[in-house]
C-alpha cells in the first residue's frame, strides 16, 4: 500500500462522498474512484459501500481507517523528524492583527515539544491582507480570520466568536445589550484601502446600503481602528473575544455572523510539516490533549 493511496482513502472515509473526497484532494474523481478499487483488490475485501447518495464504511474500512490515519501521522513526523535532524526544518506563520494571541501562547509551547528542532518564524500581516502573504508566498500557514477568497487555499475553523460594535465608553448606545446595522446606520464606517479582499471588506467594513455612511478613515491595522473609534466615534467591528483598552467597550451586533478564527494553507503545498502544525493547532484550540493524528481539513 502507498501512503497516496491511504490519503485518498481517508478522504473518502471522513467525507463518505467520492465528489466531495476529489474536490477535497484537488483531483478529479475517476482516478480517486481507480485508486481506491485497486486497494480493495489490493487488500482482497470491499472497504467502502457504493449508493447513489455516497458512501459508507464496511468493518474491514473502519478498520483500515483508525489503521491509516495512525500510519499517515507516523509517515509525517517521520519526514518532520529528518528533516530537523538535517537542520532543513524552517515553517513560517502568518499571523493577522491578534489572531494569534486566540491559541498563539499554547500552541507554541504545544508546537515546541512536538517539534524541538523546527524553526518557527512569525510574519504579522496588516487588515489589507486576511491570508497573511500565503497567495504571496510568504508564508507556510496562516492563523488568520475569514471570510476571504479561499480559491487554492485550505482552510480550518479553529473556533467562532460574535461579533460586536466597539464604541467609546462614554457613547450613547454603550450600554445597549445588542445592536444591529440600522441603529449605526448615522455612524462613520472604516474603510480598507482599494484592493482589499471584497469578501474580507463586506464582512468587517458593514453591508453595501447605501444608509450607511461610507466617509470613514481608511484603516490599515486593529490598532488603527480602535483609535479611530476613541478619537472619531468611528463605527469598529471586532470579535468579542478579544479585549479592548481602556475607554472603549463592545456591544454585540444581533444581525452579524459570527467571525470564524481559522488556520490556512495554500492548498498545492500541504507538506508535514504544515499537517502537523494544522493538527497540533486544532488539538489546542479545543481542549484537547495533542497526539498524532492525520488533519481533516475543509
Amino acid at each position: 500500500m502507498e501512503l497516496r493511496t491511504l490519503r485518498y482513502f481517508v478522504a473518502v472515509a471522513e467525507e463518505l462522498h467520492f465528489g466531495r473526497a476529489a474536490e477535497r484532494l484537488r483531483m478529479t474523481q475517476p482516478p480517486l474512484s481507480r485508486a481506491i478499487k485497486q486497494l480493495e483488490t489490493e487488500l482482497g475485501g470491499e472497504l467502502l459501500r457504493r449508493s447513489p447518495t455516497g458512501v459508507s464504511l464496511t468493518p474491514a474500512g473502519a478498520s483500515l481507517y483508525d489503521e491509516a490515519r495512525t500510519l499517515l501521522a507516523q509517515a509525517d513526523q517521520a519526514r518532520v523528524r529528518v528533516a530537523a535532524a538535517a537542520g532543513t526544518a524552517t515553517l513560517t506563520v502568518g499571523t493577522l492583527a491578534d489572531s494569534a494571541e486566540q491559541v498563539g501562547n499554547r500552541l507554541a509551547a504545544a508546537y515546541r515539544e512536538q517539534h524541538p528542532g523546527v524553526r518557527v518564524r512569525i510574519r504579522e500581516a496588516d487588515l489589507t491582507d486576511p491570508t497573511t502573504g500565503l497567495r504571496a508566498g510568504l508564508v507556510d500557514v496562516a492563523l488568520t480570520r475569514a471570510p476571504f477568497d479561499d480559491t487554492g487555499i485550505t482552510t480550518r475553523v479553529l473556533r467562532s466568536d460574535p461579533v460586536g460594535v466597539v464604541l467609546r465608553a462614554d457613547d450613547p448606545l454603550a450600554g445597549r445589550e445588542s445592536l444591529c446595522r440600522g441603529d449605526l446606520a448615522d455612524r462613520l464606517w472604516f474603510r480598507f484601502p482599494d484592493g482589499t479582499d471584497p469578501l474580507w471588506r463586506a464582512f468587517w467594513t458593514g453591508p453595501a446600503d447605501p444608509g450607511l455612511r461610507r466617509d470613514g478613515p481608511v484603516i490599515r491595522t486593529a490598532q488603527e481602528c480602535r483609535q479611530s473609534v476613541l478619537w472619531d466615534g468611528t463605527v469598529g467591528l471586532t470579535p468579542l473575544s478579544h479585549n479592548l483598552p481602556e475607554g472603549l467597550t463592545a456591544v454585540p451586533m444581533s444581525d452579524m455572523p459570527p467571525s470564524h478564527l481559522v488556520i490556512a494553507w495554500n492548498s498545492a503545498d500541504t507538506t508535514p510539516l504544515i499537517r502537523s502544525f494544522v493538527r497540533i493547532a486544532t488539538a489546542v484550540a479545543v481542549g484537547r490533549t495533542v497526539r498524532d493524528e492525520p488533519d481533516r481539513a475543509r
